[in-house]
């Protein structure tokens, strides 16, 4: 099973902070698992390749994104807080 996920920010730090929110997915997985994270300009591109259970490939897109949704309200409650306060 492959996964490959391609997400657009409005700019490279957005893109960058969210490529660094799942690199840690980059680091140690199971065997039979890869997960790879890269930024191109103001693009994200994850592949997500299992050769286990479809529960383990689907756990590791789950936990994909919830880690980018994580990024993508960090990054409106900091616009909110900027503007209230700046």
């Amino acid at each position: 099973m492959e996964a490959k996920i391609k997400l657009s920010y409005k700019n490279e730090r957005e893109a960058e902070a969210v490529a660094k929110a799942v690199s840690p997915d980059n680091v140690e997985v199971p065997q039979g698992l890869f997960v790879k994270t890269v930024r191109r300009g103001s693009e994200v591109f994850t592949t997500v390749e299992c050769q286990t259970k479809l529960e383990t490939f689907v756990a590791t897109l789950d936990d994909l994104l919830s880690c980018v949704s994580v990024a993508e309200k960090t990054f409106s409650v900091a616009k909110e807080f900027q503007t209230r306060h700046f």
